[in-house]
């Protein structure tokens, strides 16, 4: 029974330690999920047009990363904020983009143009992006300095557009 148990704790360590080499592996090379105080995993997706982003090209500028998708409630919500945000504020002085996990860019596109929505979006076909960034609910939002370093991470809907402000007040 020993040998037996023992055996069984070898292989759950063994299990443990590839998981963990795999979340490192998957996060681009930092160790752990991001979390405020962190560079941001770099991620590179197309935009509904076919443009290739890299969020590394964009450093020196703040970047508000937004994760969700067309059949979520609260993204919905908070999209006519993150709207007037994107609106009010030249791209010199933020990048706001938005990240549609795993629909298809015909859906996406439908929904942006019916509800006038004219930001960003980019494309998460696979969910690899959204893994990396280990988002298990959405909305989330990441604010990322000029730097690249992660500076609040949001999880849940806005309720308006002060909410978000607030918070980009504090990256100027």
């Amino acid at each position: 029974m020993k040998k037996k148990l023992t055996a069984i704790l070898a292989i759950l360590l063994a299990l443990g330690l590839v998981a963990t080499s795999c979340q490192c592996a998957t996060n681009g090379g930092t160790a752990g999920p991001p979390e405020v105080g962190k560079l941001a995993p770099d991620l590179q997706l197309n935009t509904l047009d076919g443009q290739s982003i890299a969020l590394s090209e964009l450093k020196g500028t703040p970047v508000l990363l937004n994760f969700w998708a067309t059949w979520c409630g609260p993204c919905r919500h908070e999209m006519p904020f993150l709207q007037q945000i994107y609106d009010e504020r030249p791209e010199e002085t933020l990048v706001l983009l938005t990240i549609n996990i795993q629909e298809s860019s015909s859906q996406v596109a439908q929904f942006m143009q019916s509800e006038g929505f004219s930001f960003t979006v980019l494309l998460d076909s696979n969910g690899n992006v959204a893994q990396r960034y280990n988002i298990h609910g959405i909305p989330t939002t990441f604010f990322i300095d000029k730097d690249g370093v992660i500076q609040e991470i949001k999880i849940g809907a806005f309720q308006s557009k002060a909410d978000i402000e607030t918070i980009l007040n504090r990256l100027d």
